[in-house]
């Protein structure tokens, strides 16, 4: 249990942090919301003791560990993927140069019988013991799961972490986090640098995760389906909701309606009484009465509405000028760097009003596909650009390409032309930069901050064309949902890059996948796309992952090492213990169905209950059935292996 105490935060003559207490659980899925600037990435590096509050203190137990993933980092160079992630398993590392030790010892002495060469074996005997306490021997293994999850193939993890984008960097400091097996984790932003199944794999991790997990995300599917209770930061106090993101939102507004009702009786309640005493002040026979009032008036305990941070985004894109009925239309395009092929061969076409999304790993050609549909990069094939069309692009990293010395301003005048100058101040009053904000210099910006300056330098002319790569990264939940309802009543044409699903559905109506070196229309919203790939759970992406695995091995012809037939036939023991499990479990449940069904038969015992218990058994069964034969297929899997 760790406690956050009477923190205290002051910047300047306002409060971050006024007296915040609470207490973090083993198995606690905290998200940690509330708008830019709200404190949430302080909370965190307090808590990581990387910063230290005015006032209070963060107590932990013996012993405890904790693993801190910040939005951005500086990364060490010069080891592979593997190598880094192994630095991670620091005693299993130096346990097992001293085993390479004391066997190199071992291999060149000759005195069997002495009493030091017994001391090494007696040494070799206890580091093996505690490797194998350690789980030494198989770390291996659990690293490729995690940067496999994570969207790393086998073939990058022996090359440089130098050779991988800053996103991809991100991850494999992710991948580290996560194997190190802390007490408590805390995320600020993780689902910033993953694509779609990413998200969705390191979802799963998280479910099953041993320890405590603090995460700040902007991602709303995301927090739903790893969160367990919310905290949100306003205005310099914390409000403490025991459940998941969606289901805080209603919590919120019931309880912002039950205090507003309370509030307004006590004032009716208090209002009344102060009428009673002002009447028959003056009165000798109302005297008794009067001071009774006035002392149950004292006694009163004032409720008090909680202040609410209401200030948000409020904007929405000018019409967009008539273009011709096809926008983009692409026959052949393909893109090489050097010997590095992104994608061959895309055709398609694009017409005006719809909205649309590239989706698929990151490295697949995404954003060098909008690259190419704006003109910065030179490609194979025929692009044609349609009649009278006028784009405008956000580019992934646009917020962190802002001058950073100019003022939000000065950033968004001096790319202002015409009549639009004059309602500059207007525009970003809008974006939430009203007053003095508009005169803060870029740099002090949040990540977020700086996102809403590149949005609104989007709104400087009309377009009927808009070309989005990522442009939710660091805004808060409620400036995305300005965001996508800007973007829904937009009636220009839509190309959007996002992993954000919340984001996606409802907005886009067609998706074009980018996977190895292809890209193929898919006609539909995403949760339709993610059903057809079937990455829903962890269970379909594994299965996915150890075909490849099984595939590879095929190829290379490796012999299995005696540690891995170890691992291997405790797996396949694993498997067959649960299929026999399912198999007892999917008997039982049709014995219940069974029951259920003859009593729903009979007048004088049926009822709604029984109904809907009836369907919660099938239900069960169905899913039951389901894993029998993901178990099933595992087992048959590992068996092959084995043979």
């Amino acid at each position: 249990m760790v406690g956050i105490n009477e923190l205290t935060v002051n910047f300047g003559e306002r409060y971050l942090f006024n007296k915040v207490s609470f207490l973090i659980n083993k198995q606690d899925r905290i998200g940690l919301v509330g708008k830019n600037g709200a404190g949430k990435s302080t909370m965190l590096k307090i808590i990581a003791g990387l910063y230290d509050p005015d006032e209070g203190n963060v107590s932990f137990p013996a012993d405890f560990t904790v693993g801190y993933l910040p939005q951005d980092m500086d990364f060490v160079q010069g080891r592979t993927v593997m190598e880094e992630a192994k630095m991670v398993f620091d005693e299993v590392n130096k346990i097992n140069d001293k085993i390479d030790d004391i066997n190199h010892q071992l291999a060149t002495r000759t005195d069997y019988e002495s009493e030091s060469y017994m001391d090494l074996l007696n040494h070799l005997n206890d580091y093996n013991e505690r490797l194998q306490l350690l789980g030494g021997f198989n770390i291996e293994a659990e690293i490729e799961t995690v940067l496999k999850g994570l969207g790393f193939t086998p073939k990058d993890f022996e090359r440089l972490t130098d050779e991988f984008s800053g996103g991809w960097r991100m991850r494999i400091e992710l991948a580290k986090i996560l194997l190190t097996k802390s007490d408590l984790l805390l995320l600020d932003e993780p689902t910033n640098h993953l694509d779609i199944e990413s998200i969705q794999w390191l979802e799963d991790f998280l479910k099953e995760y041993p320890g405590a997990v603090v995460l700040i995300s902007h991602d709303k599917a995301f927090l739903d389906g790893v969160t367990n209770r919310t905290i949100e930061i306003s205005l310099g106090k914390i409000y403490d909701y025991k459940t998941y993101y969606s289901k805080y939102l209603e919590q919120r507004k019931e309880r912002r309606e039950q205090q507003l009702a309370a509030y307004t009786n006590q004032q009716k309640q208090i209002a009344d009484t102060e009428k009673f005493i002002e009447r028959f002040r003056s009165k000798a026979t109302k005297a008794v009465q009067v001071q009774s009032r006035i002392k149950q008036l004292d006694k009163i305990d004032r409720i008090e509405i909680d202040e609410e941070d209401n200030t948000a985004m409020r904007f929405y894109f000018p019409p967009a000028p008539r273009s011709g009925k096809v926008v983009v239309e692409a026959h052949h395009l393909g893109k090489a760097f050097g010997d590095k092929r992104v994608f061959s061969d895309a055709n398609f076409y694009i017409e005006r009003g719809k909205k649309i999304a590239f989706v698929g790993k990151n490295g697949e050609g995404k954003t060098t596909m909008t690259k190419i549909l704006v003109g910065e990069l030179e490609h194979e094939g025929e692009l044609k650009i349609g009649h009278n069309v006028n784009l405008a692009y956000f580019a992934q990293n646009q917020a962190e390409e802002l001058n950073k010395e100019l003022t939000v301003f000065e950033a968004v005048d001096q790319v202002a032309h015409g009549e639009i100058r004059k309602q500059v101040r207007s525009l970003l009053g809008a974006f939430m930069f009203g007053g003095e904000d508009a005169d803060k210099k870029i740099k002090v910006l949040s990540g977020g901050e700086r996102a809403r300056v590149a949005l609104c330098k989007l709104l400087l002319e009309p377009v009927n064309l808009l070309v989005l790569d990522e442009p939710t990264n660091h805004l808060d939940i409620r400036s995305k949902e300005v965001l996508k309802e800007a973007l829904m009543k937009y009636d220009g044409t839509l190309i959007v890059i996002s992993h954000d699903r919340d984001f996606l559905d409802g907005l886009v109506e067609e998706m074009y996948e980018f996977k190895d070196g292809q890209v193929k229309e898919f006609l539909g919203g995403v949760y339709e796309f993610l059903k057809s790939k079937k990455v829903e759970t962890i269970r379909e992406f594994e299965q996915v992952e150890k075909k490849v695995e099984k595939k590879e091995k095929e190829v290379s012809n490796n012999q299995l090492t005696y540690e891995e037939k170890k691992q291997l036939e405790k797996d396949i023991r694993k498997a067959q213990n649960k299929t026999n499990k399912l198999e007892k479990e999917i008997e039982e449940l049709e014995l219940k169905i069974e029951e259920l069904n003859q009593q729903l038969m009979n007048p004088s015992s049926y009822s709604d209950d029984l109904l809907a218990t009836y369907n919660a058994t099938k239900k069960q069964l169905e899913q039951s059935m389901q894993d029998w034969e993901e178990s099933q297929l595992l087992e048959e899997e590992l068996l092959a292996k084995r043979d």
